[in-house]
């Protein structure tokens, strides 16, 4: 197998893309970085159009496409009858941050999906019901997987932000408008506790939005924002968290989700499709985009029991079992069906 890496992300990745450049294989995979210019709008672009081209020169069974942005250069394979399987993560054009070209650009890209694409691989049932409903195009759902994690005392945490356990509130999550995390600061801030919020992800071409949230959260100084985290540092703010809190407004299946509930994190989510699709019975709900009723069911689990982390974890590792999901995949690029 041969990944195509993009260069060049944005602020928070510069360290860990370095690191990428320097990696030519991972677990016996071939990694080739294809160069793109850091700019909004036009670096996904640039990507998928010489990564399309360069697939072109391997002698590959199956080119498979991530996002319907990327999916925009599909015709370019299509021409020279690759096979070709396409993974939507979520509809990326609902997505806030991106304006009138870009958001176009990205349907474009669904539609060519649509059109051209062997197979389509979607992470939840909404947008297989979208896919089914606006184009008649049946779509195959494979969800994300998680791996059991690595359980971690709160050691360089209590270093950098004098972070205990138990003893704050996580978000973690890239800091875009379309995950919320407006609606939980100011949720927060109605709540009398003496838990931390931790605000832990980086911007993604979203400076304005940035500069807002830096500005709610100077006037509070139980709120902590620690940038973009790796590593031990990610574990440990997992690993030790009071609850996780993902407000979202739109999703495709997220993945800090996942990997929260993978820990035993007792998690609080806006009640979208995406989310209580993954969460079952095993985490709690409030009414999206409303802060009076976010701020109330925190304030709740800030006060009750909490729920066992063995129930959680061992629900949500059993679920999205990558083994299970990769074989599914396996027969996908092999042609099969009733999966």
């Amino acid at each position: 197998m041969i990944v195509y890496n993009r260069k060049g992300r944005n602020v928070q990745d510069k360290n860990a893309d370095k690191d990428k450049k320097r990696l030519k294989e991972y677990k016996g995979i071939k990694i080739i970085t294809i160069p793109t210019i850091n700019k909004k709008g036009i670096d996904a672009l640039l990507y998928s159009f010489f990564a399309s081209i360069r697939a072109l020169f391997g002698k590959y069974d199956v080119l498979h496409y991530h996002a319907e942005g990327s999916c925009a250069m599909l015709w370019i394979p299509h021409l020279f009858k690759k096979k070709i399987v396409v993974t939507i993560h979520g509809l990326d054009w609902q997505r806030s941050k991106w304006g009138g070209f870009a958001t176009k650009y990205i349907k474009f890209g669904e539609k060519l999906a649509v059109k051209y694409a062997d197979e389509i691989i979607v992470l939840s049932k909404g947008v297989q019901k979208y896919f089914k409903d606006m184009y008649s195009r049946d779509t195959i759902f494979i969800p994300n997987g998680v791996n059991r994690p690595t359980i971690r005392e709160a050691n360089l945490i209590k270093e950098k932000w004098n972070l205990e356990k138990d003893s704050y509130i996580l978000f973690l999550a890239r800091i875009v408008p379309e995950k919320g995390l407006h609606y939980l600061i100011e949720a927060f801030k109605q709540i009398d506790t003496d838990k931390k919020l931790v605000i832990a992800g980086g911007a993604s071409h979203t400076n304005d939005y940035l500069e807002k949230i830096k500005k709610m959260v100077s006037t509070d100084n139980r709120i902590i924002m620690t940038g973009f985290v790796q590593g031990q540092e990610l574990e440990e703010l997992y690993s030790n968290c009071y609850l996780y809190c993902l407000p979202s407004d739109v999703e495709g299946m997220p993945l800090s989700l996942l990997e929260a509930m993978s820990y035993g994190c007792n998690c609080l989510v806006s009640d979208i499709e995406e989310n209580t699709q993954v969460i079952g019975e095993y985490a709690n709900t409030f009414k999206k985009s409303n802060v009076e009723d976010l701020s109330k069911v925190l304030y709740n689990m800030l006060n009750a029991e909490k729920r066992k982390k063995e129930e959680i974890s061992n629900y949500v590792l059993d679920k999205y079992n990558w083994e299970e999901i990769t074989i599914k995949t396996i027969k996908l690029y092999n042609g099969g069906v009733n999966i």
